[in-house]
């Protein structure tokens, strides 16, 4: 099943973007402050970033597992696949991916990004969209 087969490495390369976003996003935030670039003060942006490792953090406090690796496997069940099997991009976005190391420490590898994400925000806040900058 050549569709679903095609459907798991959407959503493979989805999921890695999802990470991706949220990995390169806090390394581009710290570097912003540093540098002074205003856009990594964006509020749209620096909302969403929170917002998407505030899910990653809640999902492992309820032990609950991610609906995109959900998906993934059900959709290589569905072409007849196991994880490992699958086009080379699914196996190499997979291997990107998923580490080899125990849910315990994923668990507090995400507490622990959480954490440092909403102390930047707090410490080094966005630019509020209502709130008129100064003229200088």
């Amino acid at each position: 099943m050549l569709i679903y087969r095609m459907l798991a490495d959407v959503v493979v390369t989805i999921h890695l973007a999802l990470v991706g976003f949220i990995v390169m996003g806090m390394a581009a935030i710290l570097l912003g402050i540093v540098l002074k670039w205003r856009w990594v003060r964006n509020f749209w942006f620096r909302t969403i970033h929170l917002a998407m490792i505030a899910v990653v953090v809640e999902k492992a406090i309820l032990s609950v597992s991610c609906p995109l690796t959900d998906w993934e496997n059900q959709l290589r069940e569905m072409a007849g696949e196991t994880v490992r099997e699958g086009t080379f991009i699914g196996r190499m976005l997979h291997g990107v991916l998923f580490w080899d190391v125990s849910s315990g420490t994923l668990t507090i590898v995400y507490y622990l990004f959480g954490l440092a994400v909403l102390v930047v925000f707090f410490f080094a806040p966005p630019r509020w969209p209502w709130k008129k900058e100064c003229q200088r």
